[in-house]
């Protein structure tokens, strides 16, 4: 059988027959609206028989980062170093990221955000109430940890025990500080007082991790023979802290003792292979670590806690 060819003169004639919604456009439809940037406000997984998620409290844009990561960098060095990441030298993004570690007796709550209103959001984005808060541990005073814990209507986690730090404490207790005397010294007759390797409650273990502040605390989380580590604010910026731990914090009150404490303890996490999370790290804030260079590149979570 012979097959039909096809021609230029059937080919037109068979365009032309086209419908008419093919050659001829429809009326114009209205663009989309633009909703701006977004992240999810929380991040959940499994870490043994432990449930743990981190809660996006606030994030807000910081001008000028060398003068707050790289104190006693060049400005060359800085611009080179955020350029290789694929970061602006000008401008960084800040987290805000308390975690809640759920241990099946006890919903624990590592510090609290910059106020109410931001750590209460995250948690009913999660799922939680704040009187469902049976633990609130404060890593240290500074007022983007402990900016949560009460406002105008009062404590914001009314039925929780308080765990910190005891030289933490101690330091902020003679500061005169007006975030602590008001947020934190009404808590001392609710507040545990730990020192190095002291426990939260079954899994969760303090590590002394002082530099940052007098007594800041980092925290072992432990279930079913697997381990993370909450650093808080031992590293404070995932590229320039990380990569460069020597490099000056402007909120480390003691900097030569928060490098130190940086290396010591983001060497342990490398060594050990544990995820890690912390509080200042892009958000959802989990991730391991990876020797580099003078320091360590951050590899972020996937689909680990899912298998």
């Amino acid at each position: 059988m012979t097959q039909p060819r096809l021609t230029r003169r059937t080919a037109l004639i068979g365009a032309a027959c086209l419908p008419a919604l093919v050659s001829s456009p429809g009326p114009a439809r209205a663009a989309a609206g633009m909703l701006g940037a977004a992240q999810p406000g929380f991040h959940r997984f499994k870490l043994g028989e432990f449930e743990i998620t981190t809660l996006l409290a606030g994030s807000r844009p910081m001008e000028k980062p060398q003068e707050t990561f790289g104190l006693n960098a060049s400005p060359e060095d800085f611009a080179a170093l955020a350029r290789a990441n694929f970061l602006p030298a000008d401008m960084s993004q800040n987290f805000f990221t308390p975690t809640v570690v759920n241990t099946g007796g006890e919903l624990v709550l590592f510090d609290t955000g910059l106020a109410p209103e931001g750590i209460t959001a995250a948690l009913a984005a999660a799922g939680y109430a704040p009187d469902q808060i049976d633990t609130v541990v404060l890593t240290h005073m500074h007022g983007d940890h402990i900016g949560g814990l009460a406002g105008e209507a009062g404590v914001t986690f009314p039925k929780a025990r308080y765990v910190t730090g005891a030289a933490e404490f101690d330091h902020w207790a003679k500061a005169g500080n007006e975030g602590f005397d008001t947020k934190v010294k009404p808590l001392a007759e609710k507040t545990t007082m730990l020192t190095d390797g002291g426990t939260v409650t079954g899994g969760i273990s303090a590590m002394a991790a002082f530099g940052h502040s007098p007594g800041h605390m980092a925290y072992r989380i432990e279930s079913a023979g697997k381990s993370l580590i909450l650093t808080a604010d031992t590293v404070n910026h995932y590229v320039f802290s990380l990569q460069r731990p020597d490099w000056e914090v402007r909120f480390d009150m003691d900097k030569p003792a928060a490098a130190a404490t940086r290396k010591a303890v983001l060497g342990m996490i490398a060594a050990d292979r544990l995820p890690f999370i912390g509080y200042h790290m892009p958000f959802p804030a989990l991730g391991y670590l990876e020797p580099q260079g003078e320091g360590f590149r951050m590899v972020p979570a996937s689909y680990q806690f899912l298998l």
